[in-house]
């Protein structure tokens, strides 16, 4: 399976709160792709650091993206910056 490249906006799961778990949502057309609608572990590369972390379904048909602070750390990247993902589910490459 070649890898799923995307951008997004790292953010709160929960925007109200303003803090806890932090997301990036998947586009719509990579959802099938990856696996579908289910929570999944991945693998990937925010840049040139890799990761393993989570998807799962954040409602309304969107999957998100789990983006710990060591992922953040590790890349560079914090809240609300917009990043480019690369990810492969784990048992699907």
């Amino acid at each position: 399976m070649e890898p799923i490249r995307f951008r997004s906006e790292i953010r709160y799961w929960n925007a109200e709160k303003q803090s806890g778990l932090a997301v990036a949502d998947i586009p719509p057309e990579h959802v099938a792709p990856i696996g579908g609608l289910k929570q999944q572990r991945v693998r990937g590369r925010i840049g040139s650091a890799a990761f393993t972390s989570s998807v799962m379904p954040a409602g309304g048909g969107q999957l998100a993206l789990s983006v710990s602070k060591a992922m953040q750390q590790a890349a560079g990247v914090g809240m609300g910056d917009l990043v480019e993902f690369e990810i492969t589910a784990i048992g699907r490459d």
